[in-house]
C-alpha cells in the first residue's frame, strides 16, 4: 500500500474527484479525513471507503473559514496525532464570460479556489514542519495554464494556486516537505455533467479535442493525486501535473 497509515486531509471529498481521492488514499491504506462543506455527501463518502475495508471520517468544513479549518486541524490532530497528507481538492465555479460576472461571483471563486489552499496550508503545515515531513497535493486546472473562455476568475484562481504552490515548495522543502499541483484538464464530474446539460454539444466537443478521445475519469485524477502523497514522490516537488489525456502538453 502506498500510503499505509498515513493519515490525509481532502477538502471537498463528498463528490466528483474529491470523492475519488478519498477513496483512493483509503485503498491504499491512507486514514482518510474526508471534507466538505456538506457533512451528508462527505459521510456517504466515508460509507463507501468503510464497505470496502478502508478508514475514513467525514467532517464538515468550510474552507473560506480559518476558524473551520483551524477546528479541523485541531479535531485530526487529536484523533489521530499527525497530519500526513493535505490535498486541496475543494472549488467551485461559474461559467460565463467575464464581463457578466459579478462581484459575488468573483468573491466566491476566489474564496474558495484561492482562499480555501491559503487558509488550509496556513493551519496544516505548521503542524508538518514540527513533524519533520509532510506532502501537500493542491488541485489546479490547466485552466491556470493555458486559460479557459467563460473561466477567467476560475483560471486566475487556479493560476494563483500553481504560483503559490511552487512558492511554499521551494520554503517548506528545508522541513521535508513537498508540494505539487495536479491540474485536471476536462473531467466527467456531476459539476461538468450540469454544465454538459446548459451546452450538451461541449462532450463531444472535447472528446474529440482530447488525443485520448475521452473525458477524464474521476480516478485518472486521484491516481495522480496519490503519487504525489505517497513516498515514491519524495524527491519531487514543486511541480505542475496536467491530467488531460494529451488535451495540453508542455
Amino acid at each position: 500500500m502506498r500510503v499505509k497509515d498515513k493519515v490525509a486531509i481532502v477538502t471537498g471529498g463528498g463528490r466528483g474527484i474529491g470523492e475519488a481521492i478519498c477513496k483512493k488514499l483509503a485503498k491504499e491504506g491512507a486514514k482518510t479525513v474526508v471534507t466538505d462543506i456538506s457533512l451528508e455527501t462527505a459521510q456517504e463518502t466515508v460509507d463507501k471507503i468503510t464497505s470496502e475495508g478502508g478508514e475514513a471520517i467525514a467532517v464538515q468544513m468550510d474552507v473560506t473559514k480559518m476558524s473551520d479549518v483551524n477546528s479541523v486541524v485541531e479535531q485530526v490532530k487529536d484523533q489521530y496525532g499527525k497530519i500526513d497528507v493535505l490535498v486541496n481538492n475543494a472549488g467551485w465555479d461559474k461559467i460565463e464570460p467575464f464581463l457578466q460576472n459579478t462581484e459575488e461571483t468573483w468573491d466566491k471563486v476566489i474564496g474558495i479556489n484561492l482562499r480555501g489552499v491559503l487558509n488550509t496550508c496556513k493551519a496544516v503545515l505548521p503542524e508538518m514542519i514540527e513533524q519533520g515531513s509532510g506532502k501537500v497535493v493542491n488541485i489546479g486546472s490547466d485552466a491556470g495554464r493555458v486559460g479557459s473562455t467563460g473561466e477567467a476568475v476560475y483560471s486566475a484562481t487556479k493560476g494563483g494556486v500553481i504560483a503559490f504552490s511552487k512558492t511554499i515548495a521551494r520554503e517548506m522543502a528545508r522541513h521535508k516537505i513537498n508540494v505539487n499541483v495536479v491540474c485536471p484538464g476536462p473531467a466527467n464530474t456531476p459539476l461538468f455533467q450540469d454544465v454538459a446539460k446548459q451546452n450538451p454539444k461541449i462532450s463531444e466537443a472535447l472528446e474529440k479535442a482530447i488525443p485520448f478521445r475521452r473525458l477524464a475519469e474521476p480516478e485518472d485524477i486521484a491516481n495522480a493525486v496519490c503519487y504525489f502523497s505517497s513516498d515514491e514522490a519524495s524527491f519531487v516537488t514543486g511541480q505542475t501535473l496536467s491530467v488531460s489525456g494529451g488535451l495540453t502538453m508542455a
